[in-house]
């Protein structure tokens, strides 16, 4: 397992307010089509935010999930955009609400229907855009919002896989860490994505902690979900609460 602890991450600071997002938008390159499941969710008294997310997609830990503990959290997928990531993250941290900061993302986006955006602030107010024009190849789509997190995924082999993300995350006790880990081995237990596994990934920040907690990566794999839990099990780390986050998970169904 390939696993990277990176320095602070650059935030692109607008001067024009949350409007100066449009500009970014007309300006953002595609990075590819990270077709996908992932989760945000945020601990607001910890004061703690973290995703995790899975794909047939190669490194994709590295591309879709932007945590700043500050902020919040934005997951970019389907035909993602990870130039977004940290100016929704500033945007944010200035006090704007998820909802407006979707808004101008995908106003002059003239692909805004096949991208999957999901958006946290450290309130835990959550807002998700589907990718309504998404291909067949990429059904089964769907989001799933509650407490203090969202799930969202494409290319799904049901609407099972987030739904079990979702009940792993409310009945997993623990931390924030422990209990991303085990919605993205429940969504994998569930079905995952119909094209099979090759990359996972989490990402965690903390208030107090200048750049990124924990972040830890499998890039490519043959059971990228079930190496990324193991690599979690083991690992020595604050961001650890007495559980391992879940077993690793073992080939699923999911519903069709």
């Amino acid at each position: 397992m390939r696993r990277t602890t990176h320095g602070r991450l650059r935030a692109l600071m607008l001067s024009a307010g949350v409007w100066g997002l449009i500009a970014v938008v007309g300006a953002a390159e595609e990075g590819g089509i990270s077709a996908t499941f992932s989760i945000l969710a945020v601990d607001p008294e910890a004061g703690v935010v973290g995703a995790a997310v899975a794909s047939r997609y190669p490194a994709v830990g590295r591309v879709v999930p932007f945590v700043r503990a500050d902020a919040g959290g934005v997951c970019t997928q389907h035909h993602h955009v990870p130039r977004w990531g940290e100016p929704v993250l500033a945007a944010l941290a200035r006090g704007t609400a998820p909802e407006r900061v979707l808004a101008e993302l995908l106003d002059t986006d003239p692909d805004r229907e096949l991208r999957q955006l999901a958006i946290i602030d450290m309130q835990g107010r959550a807002v998700v855009h589907n990718p309504t024009e998404a291909p067949k190849q990429s059904r089964y789509w769907a989001a799933l919002t509650g407490r203090f997190y969202c799930c969202q995924g494409n290319t799904l082999t049901g609407r099972a896989v987030v739904t079990e993300m979702a009940r792993g995350f409310e009945e997993t006790p623990g931390t924030l860490a422990d209990r991303l880990m085990a919605a993205l081995v429940a969504g994998e237990e569930a079905g995952g994505d119909h094209r099979g596994k090759l990359a996972a990934g989490l990402r965690v920040a903390k208030r107090g902690v200048e750049g990124p907690w924990l972040e830890l990566f499998v890039d490519e794999s043959d059971s990228a979900v079930a190496e990324l839990a193991r690599g979690y099990a083991a690992l020595e780390h604050d961001a650890k609460g007495s559980g391992t986050g879940g077993t690793a998970p073992q080939p699923g169904g999911g519903e069709p």
